[in-house]
């Protein structure tokens, strides 16, 4: 069993084949997703998608680069889908400083409001950080974010960074880049994370793991980054499959 903990199925790259993605992930016992929401157009596509399939689920939040567009009735909206009893954390959410779209002062604004709103609402939350880490990790904890914890999602950090964020609550995901043939930091530190912290995600259709690198990416493809994984720490695939589906139930609240 293996769950995807962040992907987005609702994207137009997957407007041809959705079904059959889906499908391919369900023969590689990929038994559980959680589609990302992340604006105005995604969030309620991603809505959409955890009403029709059982097996997905849903998170809803405002990305960083989006933040120069975020409105006070966008943060009442993310509010009230917070009770959508599929909704299971708010994100992805964080700080893109490689990206020049919207400035660091309102990225970092809008990541405390929804940092607020999760400890309102009691919901973990899904960390989108790029080039950011400092600002990222000094925000999560002037805003107690310990408090709700979350997902440092498709980390590319330091081991340094990663201990912060651990005893801030939050697990660890890894997707695609852990498979990269050059990738030796994330390996490393991967390997030092708790085996009770660890996920494994695709963020499909972007970051395909090895042999599909600068291919589209999709769920099915989770499956290669449990089999890194597993040959890091020296563990079946099966085990990996356990482990980090337990994490993803607990850290999410799913039954």
């Amino acid at each position: 069993m293996l769950i995807d903990t962040h992907t987005h199925l609702d994207s137009h790259k997957f407007d041809d084949d959705r079904e059959s993605v889906i499908e391919r992930a369900l023969a590689e016992g990929v038994e559980k997703l959680i589609n990302i929401g992340f604006n105005r157009e995604t969030i309620p596509t991603t809505i959409a998608l955890a009403e029709r399939y059982p097996f997905i689920y849903a998170a809803v939040g405002w990305h960083p680069v989006d933040s120069i567009d975020m409105k006070p009735e966008d943060l009442e909206w993310i509010a009230s889908l917070l009770d959508h009893p599929k909704v299971v954390a708010i994100g992805e959410i964080g700080l893109d400083y490689h990206w020049d779209t919207s400035p660091k002062d309102v990225q970092q604004h809008v990541f405390r409001q929804q940092i607020a709103l999760a400890k309102t609402k009691r919901k973990p939350i899904v960390i989108h950080n790029r080039d950011a880490h400092e600002d990222v990790v000094r925000i999560l904890r002037e805003e107690g974010a310990s408090e709700v914890g979350g997902v440092m999602h498709c980390y590319s950090g330091s081991w340094e960074t990663a201990k912060q964020c651990l005893d801030m609550n939050f697990y660890i995901s890894f997707g695609g880049p852990l498979t990269f043939l050059n990738a030796r930091v994330p390996k490393e530190v991967m390997a030092k994370v708790p085996l009770d912290r660890l996920l494994i995600e695709t963020d499909a259709p972007y970051l395909a793991p090895h042999p599909h690198r600068g291919k589209r990416n999709e769920s099915a493809f989770v499956r290669l980054v449990a089999n890194t994984m597993a040959d890091i720490l020296g563990k079946s695939v099966e085990e990996i499959g356990r482990i980090t589906t337990e994490n993803a139930m607990k850290c999410f609240g799913i039954t």
